[in-house]
């Protein structure tokens, strides 16, 4: 924590490579006239939860953009840290080193996805509050949201036959022929948002820790867009007002 313990320091990373592989230049294409990343810098700065919005990104024309949104993006992310299986937790311990260097802690991090848009300023506002409320005996809070395909109905492959993943439940009957009812309630994570502590990262070398509490998204604030066709279906959910983007109060960004 920093010398004020009733307002912990928090910065917002927001992690946008230059590389994509399943959607070429995702993090910066255009989705309802603004760069996909535009939705996530608006909606942390929106918030008014963090004192610095970061863009970490090797690639200067997404700085670029960044800027123009008004992030905060004095350096870049090396390419070693940039890779389609670089863990994140190089990018985290980067950001926050170079802070650190530059003169300034933070006693917490939260990463937010550009891969999120439909999170909102009131989402933000929400979890952090829970975050704070539990207090340095969590090491992190994570987004989750029930499962659509549960678990419990999963199968493996072996050659020319197929094992449940997990095989038997109440009264030695199988899960797999269990009524939706009767499965536990089971969660994913999404792409929404993180937070935890500095020391997690700096410390232990991990951006969850041991003990992560839930983050419950709802409606359209955990839709991921992860590939073309998860593109396609938010763009026809947001013509048809099924979902709805943040507001974004620069004007558009021009090359």
């Amino acid at each position: 924590m920093g010398n004020n313990e009733t307002t912990p320091k928090v910065v917002a990373l927001i992690p946008a490579r230059g590389g994509s592989v399943r959607v070429p230049g995702k993090n910066t294409r255009s989705l309802a006239g603004h760069p996909l990343i535009a939705y996530t810098i608006s909606s942390a700065i929106d918030s008014g939860v963090f004192d610095k919005v970061v863009v970490s990104t090797d690639e200067e024309r997404t700085a670029e953009i960044g800027r123009h949104y008004g992030a905060d993006v004095p350096f870049l992310r090396p390419v070693d840290y940039s890779g389609s299986t670089s863990p994140d937790i190089e990018f985290v311990v980067h950001a926050l080193d170079e802070y650190r260097n530059l003169g300034t802690a933070f006693d917490a991090f939260s990463i937010l996805r550009p891969t999120s848009p439909f999170r909102k300023p009131q989402t933000i506002q929400r979890a952090w509050a829970e975050f704070l409320e539990a207090g340095p005996s969590v090491d992190s809070l994570r987004a989750v949201e029930r499962c659509n395909e549960h678990p419990m109905k999963m199968w493996v492959i072996r050659g020319k036959l197929m094992h449940p993943l997990f095989a038997f439940g109440p009264q030695d009957q199988p899960w797999h022929s269990s009524q939706y009812p009767t499965l536990p309630e089971i969660y994913v994570q999404n792409a929404s948002l993180e937070i935890a502590w500095s020391r997690v990262a700096l410390e232990d070398r991990t951006i969850a820790g041991e003990t992560i509490m839930p983050f419950l998204t709802v409606e359209d604030e955990g839709i991921d867009v992860n590939n073309k066709y998860d593109w396609a279906i938010v763009e026809q959910m947001i013509a048809a007002g099924d979902a709805k983007l943040p507001e974004v109060h620069q004007p558009p960004f021009a090359d």
